[in-house]
């Protein structure tokens, strides 16, 4: 019988589902990868067939399958985890209620601002740690509750896309403690709370929520139907991982003991956390999230930007349709090679933009689901390498913004996601946040996590502790220290870009107004398949 050494970790994100393979001691063995999609619809509705996604996440590990040998034989556990927020709904047979709520979806955005104005709210955001945004489980289900309850009329459970991933491979209805504690709970006990349930006006629908399990210490057997789909062997042990936002810091370096260190990733979104114990947590009452990490006592504070390259995407893609126009098609993603060119021709901090590009709008470090994307100082004399200059700095304006939330700014800045790969950008975020930046060579950080996971609750480390001094800290890189000349104009710039984010709120409620009034019920009737992003 073939030694069992390979974990396999699953982290089905909003743009790709990868299945990706480890040694028990974390070096990755091989990866396969499957597109991810989602539908756009009226009102700011995003949403994504849960058969496909179950589809695809077999696909993904078949295909893994393939590319080593002895896959099913030499796999001691599989781990899963997933994008984050949502509402994926399951009812008799477990089978879905329509496609799923996603994370990026804007319609509860009337319901979230209604409840954050309720007086129970203070006490909601004490438990969860956690401000209401339309992008939750939470608000989401209210928004329901209110305006479409047959859809909670059908369903037996509420979960989040890793449980539904969890629920095909297992058979088993579950979440974890982290998204239901931020969600439905406290982060203190890692349970449910009725004041947080009562808050949301869900008392009628706690029967939706799932059994909450720490994958560190439960997993549940691989189905034969599941076997069966996957290539891999029934009765093989998984684990339901936390959030993915957690599972990537936790990959990437967010929990290694080192003081004051935080980490960032930087990718379609931006999250920025910082690893401590449940009883340092110090809330600002009115942004970020608290998560649970699969430690003891220890959670993260945490601050997300709903896009950070999905602005640099947006201004390359106004570009790119620019010289199209010419005759000349090009491709937004044939820009790219072009970024660090346009920033040696350009000023730091010569324009001010906010990189609020998202319909949802913002959440870290404000709630706010009108609040859009803009330049500020643009004069006669700025081209286009300026504009592509503010925008790219925006990201380490953001990361200062959501840190600085937080209680302190960091002393080390761990980096992940794709965009830790561009030197340019490291300096911009190191710059901007005051601190030097190290970048793990960690290829598939979310996966690692939750593989991390796994190889603790098999026995193969007593802790994740443990788990982190071989899977995490060997692979930290360098230090690279922010250049003192651009910190010295970020640090001044900074509380030009805070004071302009705080006077525009009402600007973007005035602009949310008149989208309003101007937009026809009927328009934007056919739903439009489109990537992940």
């Amino acid at each position: 019988m073939a030694e069992r050494d390979i974990i396999i970790g699953i982290d089905a994100g909003t743009s790709v589902i990868k299945a990706v393979a480890f040694s028990l001691t974390g070096r990755q063995l091989g990866a396969a990868a499957i597109a991810n999609q989602y539908d756009s619809g009226p009102n700011g509705a995003a949403t994504q067939n849960m058969d496909r996604t179950w589809a695809d996440c077999a696909s993904a590990l078949r295909d893994l399958g393939k590319r080593i040998d002895g896959l099913a034989d030499r796999t001691a556990a599989v781990a899963v985890t997933a994008q984050g927020d949502g509402t994926w709904l399951v009812g008799k047979g477990n089978r879905p209620v329509g496609d799923a709520w996603l994370w990026l979806d804007a319609r509860a955005a009337e319901t979230t601002r209604r409840l954050a104005q309720n007086p129970a709210d203070a006490a909601r955001f004490n438990a969860t740690g956690t401000a209401l945004n339309t992008c939750q489980q939470g608000a989401q289900m209210a928004h329901m509750q209110r305006h479409c309850p047959e859809l909670l009329d059908q369903a037996e459970v509420a979960l989040h896309c890793k449980d539904w991933l969890y629920l095909n491979l297992t058979g088993v209805r579950a979440t974890d403690p982290s998204e239901a504690s931020f969600t439905f709970g406290d982060f203190r006990t890692r349970q449910y709370s009725d004041v947080v349930i009562d808050a949301l006006e869900l008392g009628a629908r706690r029967h939706l929520l799932p059994e909450i399990i720490d994958g560190r210490q439960i997993t549940h057997p691989l189905t034969e139907s599941a076997a069966t789909q996957t290539g891999l062997h029934a009765g093989t042990p998984v684990t339901l991982g936390y959030v993915d936002m957690v599972m990537t810091a936790l990959g990437a370096g967010v929990y290694t003991g080192t003081t004051g260190a935080a980490c960032s990733t930087i990718g379609s979104t931006g999250v920025h956390m910082r690893a401590v114990r449940d009883d340092a947590v110090r809330l600002n009452g009115k942004s970020g999230y608290v998560i649970c990490l699969p430690a003891n006592r220890m959670v993260t504070q945490v601050q997300t930007n709903m896009a950070a390259t999905l602005n640099i995407d947006w201004a390359l893609r106004v570009a790119a349709d620019l010289m199209s126009e010419t005759g000349h098609p090009h491709d937004y993603a044939d820009l790219v090679a072009r970024i660090d060119g346009w920033l040696a021709r350009s000023e730091p901090g010569a324009v001010l933009y906010h990189p609020y590009v998202s319909e949802a709008g913002e959440r870290g470090p404000m709630v706010n689901a009108n609040a859009r994307a803009g330049f500020i100082g643009l004069s006669a004399g700025h081209r286009f390498s300026d504009m592509i200059r503010a925008v790219v700095e925006s990201l380490g304006l953001a990361a200062r913004d959501c840190y600085g939330a937080m209680d302190s700014l960091p002393q080390e800045l761990r980096l992940t996601g794709g965009a830790a790969r561009s030197q340019a950008l490291r300096g911009i975020l190191a710059a901007a946040v005051g601190a030097p930046v190290r970048v793990s060579s960690r290829e598939e950080a979310g996966a690692a996590g939750c593989a991390m996971m796994a190889a603790v609750a098999i026995g193969a480390y007593p802790d994740m502790e443990s788990c982190v001094a071989e899977w995490v800290s060997p692979l930290l890189g360098d230090a690279e220290a922010p250049d003192p000349g651009l910190q010295a104009t970020y640090a001044a710039l900074y509380p030009a870009y805070a004071a302009a984010r705080e006077a525009l709120e009402p600007v973007w409620d005035q602009l949310a107004s008149h989208r309003a009034r101007n937009t026809a019920p009927d328009i934007d009737a056919s739903h439009v398949t489109q990537g992940g992003s």
